[in-house]
Formats: C-alpha cells, sequence, structure tokens
C-alpha cells in the first residue's frame, strides 16, 4: 500500500515534469456535462440585474488586498480559499461597470493540499496569496475561443499520475490559465523564467479540476474553464486576487 508521504511525493515529482507549482506544465479528467444552452460570460449582468444593486467593493476584500488590485483592472477572479490550512476554495469572476463590481457566478475550486502562503516556496504545497495578473493561456485542447495568447502544446501539458487522493490526473492542463506569479507575462505558460528564483517555486496555473487538491495551482471544473478562457479580456487588463478569506480581509 503506498503511503500517503510516498503518494505526495510522487506527486510532487510528477508535477515538477508537468507543471503546477512546480516547473512549466499541466492536469484532471473531471468533465462536467456541456449545459445545454451557452451561458453568459462571468461578470456579464443577468435579466432584470440592472435594478440590482451591484458591491461598489469587491467584497471579501480588505483595504490592503483592495489596494493591491491595479487601478486598470475591470476584470477580477476572486478566488477564495476556505481556510489557511485548506484545499476548498471559491472561484467568482467580476467585472467592474458604472455603478459597480458585477458579479458572475461562484464555482467550487480547489487549491495546493496545504493551503496558502504569503510567501511560497517550491514544493510547499501551498498556493501564493495574493493579486496577480492573467495574461497568458494555454492547453492540450485546442483553443475555445479565448481572447488571450494561447499556447497549445499536446507534449507540454502533460499530466500523468494521480493526483493525493489517488485520483487520476488525465486532462488536467487540457485548460490552462498562467498567473503571473514568479514568471514572465507575456510568454507561454510553459516558459521557464522565474524572476524572484527557482526557490519561490512557479507554473502557478488556473486549470481544470480533477476532483483533488494542488501543488500550488487553483482548479476548477472544465466547462468553467471554457467560460473563464471565453471571458477574460486583455482590454480589461483581468488580474486574479487569491487566498483564504481571512488573507484577503486584511
Amino acid at each position: 500500500m503506498i503511503t500517503h508521504h510516498a503518494r505526495v511525493a510522487l506527486f510532487a515529482v510528477s508535477l515538477l515534469l508537468t507543471g503546477c507549482g512546480g516547473g512549466a506544465a499541466a492536469a484532471p479528467d473531471h468533465r462536467d456535462p456541456a449545459p445545454a444552452t451557452t451561458p453568459a460570460a462571468p461578470g456579464t449582468p443577468a435579466p432584470g440585474a440592472a435594478a440590482r444593486t451591484v458591491p461598489r467593493h469587491l467584497p471579501g476584500l480588505g483595504p490592503k488586498t483592495r489596494s493591491a488590485v491595479p487601478t486598470a483592472a475591470r476584470q477580477v477572479v476572486v478566488v477564495t480559499g476556505r481556510g489557511p490550512d485548506s484545499p476548498l476554495s471559491e472561484v467568482v469572476v467580476y467585472r467592474r461597470t458604472g455603478t459597480g463590481w458585477q458579479p458572475g457566478p461562484a464555482w467550487p475550486a480547489h487549491n495546493a493540499l496545504r493551503g496558502w502562503t504569503d510567501h511560497h516556496l517550491a514544493g510547499d504545497l501551498r498556493s501564493p496569496v495574493g493579486v496577480y495578473g492573467l495574461t497568458d493561456a494555454g492547453g492540450r485542447r485546442p483553443d475555445p475561443g479565448t481572447r488571450l495568447p494561447y499556447d497549445r502544446s499536446a507534449g507540454g501539458f502533460r499530466s500523468p499520475g494521480t493526483g493525493f487522493q489517488g485520483e487520476s490526473l488525465a486532462g488536467s492542463f487540457d485548460y490552462v490559465v498562467a498567473v503571473d506569479y514568479n514568471r514572465k507575462p507575456g510568454t507561454s505558460p510553459l516558459d521557464w523564467t522565474r524572476p524572484l528564483g527557482a526557490e519561490r517555486g512557479g507554473g502557478i496555473w488556473i486549470h481544470v479540476d480533477h476532483g483533488g487538491p494542488t501543488h500550488g495551482c487553483v482548479s476548477i471544473p472544465e466547462r468553467h474553464m471554457r467560460e473563464l478562457l471565453r471571458a477574460l479580456d486583455p482590454a480589461l487588463h483581468p488580474v486574479v486576487v487569491m487566498g483564504d478569506h481571512a488573507s484577503l480581509a486584511r
């Protein structure tokens, strides 16, 4: 029987070869059935929403976190972790309008096995807290219609092996959005450039969920990844704000 520690070690080695917090590549087969109708893009007001009040400030963010969001950002992906040591989180895409921040639907998500950290290090199995740009995308499958630069690579976005709970990682990197943590914006998610140094980790992505914790990335179900890719617009200077509840509320 493979022990938990052995599984963690095997998973970390596979990610060093492929990505998600370790190096430069991709993760799981957790496909939701396609919706009967095409959903509105995240952050797009629903019918009748014009009469509703939208929040003036991004919900759940304290003054320190809000101040880190660039003034040019009109599209914000908020990833809120359940707790500092929890691998469970929620994703909401907001778009700034003339009256406030219009939210999209809430999507279930996973983050790193051991939760969150303000000082991410390679192999710590925690996701980095902070505000980061979203400038580049890619994946093993064809571009689903994103406006971000999209690097398709069947060989580069590999996701072999199993996750921390024994789940298959196949398909995890079918679609990814690079989080601009310790990377060079404007390059493929597979680029290995690490401005802060290799010891600070890298390869932090939003990618397809495989039903379990990640090495450092954020993962959401495949159909929501496609929605996210189609919604992100470089003209709106999108960023991700990510962290546990308490960290974001600072």
